[in-house]
């Protein structure tokens, strides 16, 4: 059997957040660092923020009588400014 393990991250506020950046310049650029896996930011991919917009949620996964929309604010990363080979797969 494989090891496993329970990954549960703890998620940002839209206050936490607010908090991390209230003193920063309003020209600072803000990166993402994506995990290679649960928990593993020792290899991790950088990624810049380029949007941000509220989604829609599946309510496929929710609980029989949960009323909707559910929406959470979504941040979007694209990889770095820089010249790459294109991708022909």
């Amino acid at each position: 059997m494989a090891d496993t393990f329970d990954h549960d991250p703890q998620v940002w506020t839209a206050a936490r957040l607010r908090a991390a950046l209230a003193d920063l310049p309003d020209e600072t650029p803000i990166h993402v660092g994506v995990a290679d896996g649960p928990g593993d930011f020792e290899g991790y991919g950088e990624y810049v923020l380029v949007d941000a917009e509220p989604i829609e949620t599946d309510l496929d996964d929710e609980a029989p009588g949960d009323t909707g929309p559910h929406i959470q604010f979504t941040l979007f990363a694209d990889a770095k400014a820089g010249v790459y080979h294109l991708d022909t797969d």
